[in-house]
């Protein structure tokens, strides 16, 4: 129950946590939100939430945990998900939601995705893992189009590379096989078949057994508008997206989610946390699935925040505690879109140190929500930290309106060399970038 919490601690410092962190803040009895290690925007006391208490720690998350004693820990990114931060958590008898370390493989290892994927019959596109250099030519033969070449482990959502043809898969996998790129987590690689369509985010809250479906989102991954230039971490999103339908949904939820979280249960690792899965949707309708990740994807969080009902306290506690109600979490009759504002030289060679004009001008707009994502505190100054900088999200009764208002706090806003992209949900609004 919601009347059990008082301090929650959220392990994480981009625009997801302090999204998190300030839903969090808002829900029923949450009294304090302490963030590890945080940024500048979760140093700063909430808007309009007297009484409530935002503030970061320093420290590794276990120190912190320990020292803090909160009711539940939410940890935010895959890294430490994936290094099994959550089994750690649990050993200090403290309540944590996220995956154990066995659950979060699904995200630390494509190979085992895919297999785990053939497994339970979840439809997944054909790929093939290849290991080493000697093997390559073979497993590249075996595509009649160059396939998509995915590094095997973490790669801050920058490990996938789409080909145009099959010598640039080449160069590409040979890249990460060789440790030139990723290091030891392209050092296997997926090839993947390429599946045409359109992709949509779908996340769940999972207990093990149960779950709550979340709001479809569409990301915008390319640095540049109309899908040009590298992939990133995410350039924006927004939420809903029409093209997952009610009854698209259920099929997804009975083709991928069930079979998802049966098979890890079998596989004796239940899933607890946030399963995100990436999913084609095929011009015939049909879902497949690209990947799984074992956390709120970012940024999707800052979307699915704004449009969604529900204590968010509360229904992280009883998916950690294994007994999550299926309506603990519904979608709401808003609209959200969510724009990021990149530092110069983002993804390649991100700039930082750079003073951020217009937060508070920025934040006065109605509906407006400006999460920090790589940003610290220089003084009384905010400045640039990091690639990805801001995440300014608006909500409204219309996705017209939200991306009206969204993109009315971007022009607020500015420092040095900022960059973002002039087109999210332009594609189904009908407007030109």
């Amino acid at each position: 129950m919601s009347g059990s919490l008082g301090k929650v601690l959220v392990v994480g410092s981009g625009a997801r946590e302090h999204a998190l962190a300030l839903r969090l803040l808002a829900s029923e009895g949450i009294r304090e939100v302490v963030v590890t290690p945080g940024n500048a925007g979760t140093a700063r006391a909430p808007r309009a939430m007297s009484g409530k208490i935002l503030r970061n720690a320093a420290g590794a998350p276990l120190a912190v945990a320990a020292q803090e004693r909160p009711d539940l820990v939410v940890i935010g990114p895959e890294a430490p998900l994936c290094d099994g931060l959550a089994d750690e958590v649990v050993r200090t008898g403290l309540r944590v939601f996220g995956p154990s370390g066995a659950a979060a493989r699904l995200e630390a290892s494509k190979a085992f995705m895919k297999e785990f994927a053939g497994r339970h019959g979840i439809p997944t596109a054909r790929a093939v893992v290849v290991r080493r250099p000697a093997d390559l030519d073979e497993a590249l033969s075996s595509f009649s189009s160059a396939p998509v070449v995915k590094a095997d482990g973490l790669c801050a959502g920058k490990g996938v590379v789409v080909a145009e043809d099959h010598a640039e898969a080449k160069r590409e996998a040979l890249a990460m096989l060789s440790g030139e790129r990723f290091g030891r987590a392209g050092q296997t690689v997926v090839l993947e078949e390429r599946v045409l369509g359109v992709e949509a985010s779908i996340h769940a809250v999972c207990d093990g057994e149960r779950w709550c479906v979340l709001p479809a989102a569409q990301d915008h991954k390319r640095i540049g508008d109309g899908d040009r230039g590298p992939n990133t971490g995410g350039m924006g999103t927004y939420a809903p997206t029409p093209i997952v339908t009610a009854e698209l949904r259920e099929r997804i939820e009975q083709t991928i989610l069930a079979p998802a979280l049966r098979g890890m249960h079998a596989e004796g690792t239940p899933f607890k946390g946030a399963l995100f899965a990436g999913i084609m949707i095929s011009p015939a309708g049909e879902p497949v699935l690209l990947e799984f990740n074992v956390r709120f994807g970012d940024p999707e969080t800052e979307v699915l925040m704004g449009t969604t009902d529900g204590d968010l306290a509360a229904a992280l506690d009883a998916a950690a505690s294994g007994r999550l109600a299926p309506d603990a979490l519904r979608a709401s009759s808003r609209s959200a879109i969510c724009v990021v504002l990149a530092s110069e030289g983002y993804p390649a060679a991100p700039t930082t140190g750079d003073v951020i004009d217009g937060l508070e001008a920025a934040e006065s707009l109605e509906g407006v929500s400006v999460y920090h994502a790589g940003t610290r505190l220089d003084g009384e100054r905010v400045v640039t930290a990091g690639g990805r900088v801001l995440a300014v999200t608006a909500s409204a009764d219309t996705l017209s309106l939200a991306h009206e208002r969204a993109y009315a706090a971007v022009s607020r806003l500015s420092f040095r060399g900022m960059q973002f992209r002039r087109d999210i949900a332009a594609r189904v609004l009908g407007k030109a970038p």
